[in-house]
């Protein structure tokens, strides 16, 4: 079973750690406690959308882009094609460079 708290507490880590801040210092910064915010990147607690923004904004990494970090994990685990980014260039002179995501 996928649990999605377990992969908000692990893109958060990974975020974390790619950043190089110690639990602490997001935690201080976030405004959140620190046993709290460790239990929600061991996945052991959920955290509230107000507690994502607040750690989004202590890593300086916008929400967007964890949540998308998430759901392309989560859709990784149920074997689900990813979607690209972008319009391909074949579909773009179908529909007009107008509905270009560039």
């Amino acid at each position: 079973m996928i649990l999605v708290r377990q992969e908000i507490g692990d893109v958060l880590r990974d975020f974390r750690q790619q950043k190089g801040h110690t639990l602490r210092q997001v935690a201080g910064r976030a405004s959140v406690a620190l046993g709290y915010l460790s239990e929600v990147e061991r996945g052991q607690k959920e955290a509230s959308s107000e507690i994502l923004a607040s750690v989004a904004d202590a890593l300086d990494v916008p929400i967007s882009t964890i949540m998308r970090e998430v759901s392309d994990r989560i859709s990784v685990l149920e074997g689900v094609q990813a979607f690209p980014d972008v319009v391909p260039d074949d579909l773009v002179a179908e529909v007009g460079p107008e509905l270009s995501l560039r």
